[in-house]
């Protein structure tokens, strides 16, 4: 019965623990999210949401232009396939000359570029280099999306990086994709998706906190007056067994002293005179004679 009494205290205790575990697991996970959510807004310097961080630009694909297609084949190149939605990391061309010019030589057909081009409106766009050739002290790229509906179904698109045009230009080239933060990127910046992901995680982790703050005084509070508890009963107990033993030893002492004296073999023993008798008058032939108050002795 003892074994079964404790097994269903440790079970409370148990839960606890491994409710405290999740709740610490969840709030490092949202803690993580915080951080991400504020390089996001600092790093939001352009108008056209793209995210500057470290020399790398990060953009939301909008468009299926560089889905997967039966008509292009992208199995030797290292960026695959872009979903609608994904979040794309972006190697900008550099600002030094000299070593923009060295960016440009490495680039070759099947890498990825964004850049800024014009149709009827100016839009920044992510295609596949399909052809690039040496033009002075520059190049001339061609780019083309995956997704064809048939073999020469997609425009393309022209950019002379000679050219000191300042609508079509390239902005960099794709180094990486994924698809989990582009979602996640997207539904941060909606109202709702910042409700959802951001506040109510954050209300429920500090309404968690605050009853877990609650229980640890609460607990602390029962085990302080368990412990007085404690200490009063184990002092009521030890002046119990000191009163016991009071009253043992009282109850010894009585019992050995009757009111009579003993002698050392333990019999009672009574008054004599000095003479041995025991108080009583004797006449001189060894009658006993009782004497009463007017002092006169009878036979």
């Amino acid at each position: 019965m003892a074994t079964d009494n404790m097994d269903k205290k440790a079970m409370p205790n148990r839960t606890i623990k491994v409710l405290d575990i999740i709740l610490n697991v969840l709030a490092g996970i949202f803690f993580v999210l915080c951080i991400f959510v504020i390089i996001l807004a600092i790093g939001s310097k352009n108008n056209d949401g793209a995210i500057n961080l470290f020399g790398h630009e990060m953009r939301v694909i909008l468009s299926s232009s560089m889905e997967k297609s039966e008509y292009t084949d992208v199995s030797g190149y290292e960026i695959k396939d872009i979903p609608a939605g994904a979040l794309v990391s972006i190697e900008t061309v550099p600002d030094d000359k000299a070593e923009a010019a060295d960016w440009y030589a490495e680039l070759k057909v099947g890498d990825v570029l964004t850049f800024s081009y014009v149709y009827e409106t100016q839009e920044i766009i992510t295609h596949r280099i399909i052809e690039i050739t040496e033009k002075d002290d520059g190049y001339v790229i061609v780019l083309r999306g995956d997704n064809q509906n048939s073999e020469n179904g997609a425009l393309t698109q022209t950019i002379d990086t000679t050219s000191n045009s300042s609508f079509n230009y390239i902005i960099g080239k794709v180094v990486g994709v994924n698809l989990a933060l582009g979602a996640f990127v997207t539904a941060v910046k909606s109202p709702l998706g910042f409700v959802l992901i951001i506040v109510l995680p954050c209300a429920i982790i500090m309404i968690a906190e605050i009853i877990r703050i609650v229980n640890m005084v609460t607990e602390k509070k029962r085990y302080t007056r368990a412990e007085a508890d404690k200490k009063k009963d184990m002092e009521i107990e030890r002046l119990r067994k000191l009163l016991e033993e009071a009253k043992m030893q009282s109850s010894i002492t009585a019992d050995g002293t009757d009111g009579k004296s003993k002698s050392p073999d333990g019999t009672d023993a009574e008054s004599k005179s000095p003479d041995g008798t025991d108080g009583k008058n004797k006449s001189p032939d060894g009658t006993e004679h009782s004497a009463d108050l007017s002092g006169k002795q009878y036979d």
